[in-house]
């Protein structure tokens, strides 16, 4: 017998959504969960039609008002097979804006269609759906505790931290499985998810990267694809990666630009609010998939940048749930002084290191103080994550947390 499906962080973002607008449209890698998302784990009481089946997108093409007709909500899986079935969705929009008459998924491909643009613009909510964050694989339906930390006075954390569940993980088992629901939650070895994942990035440059812009060089791009899992958590720099693999900047741009459209490259910008000091204005490189990024490096072992990565996964999960807005950055200066994640939310900054040690020190804190002492009020207490079991102040405004008990 199957199990029923995982819970997913965004259900109750995805109703709130579809009680507002009269579209949600719901995007993001392919396989990470999409169309169980919307059939199985959405509201309940919606015609489903997938345009993965042939019949479906024949009716659309022939006769997509029926598809839609009747007044109850309806489901469009895959839509951007049938761009054509966004005007027809638009038109009865247009007749009747009645919230959550429609819940669409799609590729990164739609998002590039002007039809979309056009036919949806002001008329659509839009929601990423992320690979699954350790919560999530774990059954609790949701993220880090993040919105708690932004909820909780600074010198209550520990407290916080402390109620968290004792539930200690090797991080690298988890960066090497990664977010995706098939490796991370229904496969149990290591060979198992090294034959999905290499299906999973062959899908990608044969089908959906022809769909989503030509590229007649595949071993190009994957030479480009490999030589990013490379440079994980470094800053952006596309003529050095261009040499390395022997392509010019232009094209190593195009093909950054394809990856990050398809949720499968993260560009972290740096936090640009200068006050004293020289800050670097380079985005840093990270991946939507810690495992699939591990896959493509062939072979090297997860290091700190993949830690790194783990945090910044689960913080995008995080914020693109979230109706109120967020904002993720690094903080690096012309001299080195550097913080790894800063959130902005709520009014305030919560700057983050993130240590693959299991012995935090005040050392650690260093820069974390120095963000804090530039930004003054506007800056709360530091937070030092880190493989260990430590929770301890190791400064009046600077924690040291276990990773577990964060995400």
């Amino acid at each position: 017998m199957n199990k029923p499906p995982l819970k997913r962080l965004v259900v109750q973002s995805l109703v709130d959504r579809l009680g507002v607008m009269p579209a949600v449209v719901v995007t993001g890698a392919r396989q990470t969960g999409k169309s169980t998302l919307v059939q199985e784990l959405g509201p309940a009481g919606r015609k489903y039609f997938s345009l993965d089946d042939l019949d479906v997108i024949d009716m659309a093409r022939r006769d997509p008002a029926a598809l839609l007709g009747g007044s109850g909500p309806v489901t469009l899986d895959e839509v951007q097979r049938e761009p054509n079935l966004l005007l027809a969705v638009k038109h009865a929009i247009d007749e009747d804006r009645r919230p959550g008459r429609f819940l669409l998924t799609g590729s990164a491909n739609l998002l590039l269609m002007r039809k979309v643009s056009e036919s949806l613009a002001g008329r659509a909510s839009y929601l990423t759906l992320w690979p699954m964050t350790r919560r999530e694989q774990r059954g609790m339906g949701r993220c880090g505790i993040w919105d708690e930390l932004l909820a909780t006075p600074d010198e209550e954390w520990l407290d916080l931290f402390a109620a968290q569940p004792d539930e200690p993980e090797d991080w690298r088992a988890l960066a090497l499985r990664g977010g995706f629901p098939t490796p991370a939650v229904h496969l149990s070895t290591a060979d198992e998810r090294t034959i999905w994942f290499d299906g999973y990035v062959r899908t990608y440059l044969e089908r959906d990267l022809q769909e989503l812009s030509a590229v007649s060089a595949l071993p190009d791009f994957r030479r480009v694809m490999r030589a990013a899992c490379f440079r994980l958590g470094q800053l952006v720099n596309q003529t050095e990666l261009g040499r390395d693999v022997g392509l010019p900047q232009p094209t190593v741009h195009r093909y950054l630009n394809l990856l990050e459209t398809s949720h499968l490259l993260v560009r972290l910008p740096a936090f640009a609010v200068n006050r004293t000091k020289r800050l670097i204005k380079s985005p840093k490189l990270f991946w939507g998939d810690t495992g699939v990024a591990l896959h493509l490096a062939e072979g090297i072992e997860p290091g700190g940048a993949h830690f790194e990565n783990l945090v910044l996964n689960d913080l995008l999960a995080w914020r693109d749930a979230r109706i109120q807005r967020a904002e993720l950055f690094y903080w690096r200066t012309a001299i080195g002084e550097e913080v790894d994640i800063v959130i902005e939310a709520g009014g305030g900054l919560i700057p983050i290191e993130v240590k693959a040690s299991g012995h935090p020190r005040l050392g650690d804190a260093k820069h974390l103080r120095t963000f804090r002492a530039e930004y003054g009020d506007q800056a709360r207490a530091g937070i030092v994550l880190h493989t260990g079991n430590t929770l301890e102040w190791l400064a009046p405004d600077i924690l040291a947390v276990p990773w577990w008990r964060m995400i």
